[in-house]
């Protein structure tokens, strides 16, 4: 089982929940979250100048078996782009178990 972490710009969550759910991830944890980036210098919109690292970000916290971790990652990698600095991040961390509190099944019977 692997875990896949990403930060992308909230506006593009909803594309990007609608294209996990039609791949089959079913079940995901989300939050908005604020960060610094890379950019040090501002960019310029309209003549009000502002930080990349003030946009607002959603983070993802997926859980999927290993067969299914490429599949997840290019969906994500597809709807999150927007081709400007601060489109986010995805790391991907190997879980050693997984319980499904109510029924008590482990390891990936517990993801199903």
């Amino acid at each position: 089982m692997k875990k896949i972490e990403a930060i992308i710009r909230k506006s593009e969550f909803d594309e990007t929940k609608e294209a996990l759910h039609e791949i089959g991830v079913t079940f995901f944890s989300y939050w908005d979250v604020t960060g610094v980036g890379n950019e040090k210098v501002g960019h310029v919109y309209r003549g009000v100048s502002y930080s990349t690292s003030d946009i607002q970000r959603r983070y993802l916290s997926i859980v999927v078996t290993d067969p299914f971790v490429e599949k997840t990652v290019e969906v994500i990698l597809k709807t999150a782009y927007t081709g400007k600095v601060g489109d986010g991040k995805i790391f991907v961390s190997t879980i050693e178990e997984a319980y499904r509190i109510r029924t008590r099944e482990t390891g990936t019977e517990s993801l199903k």
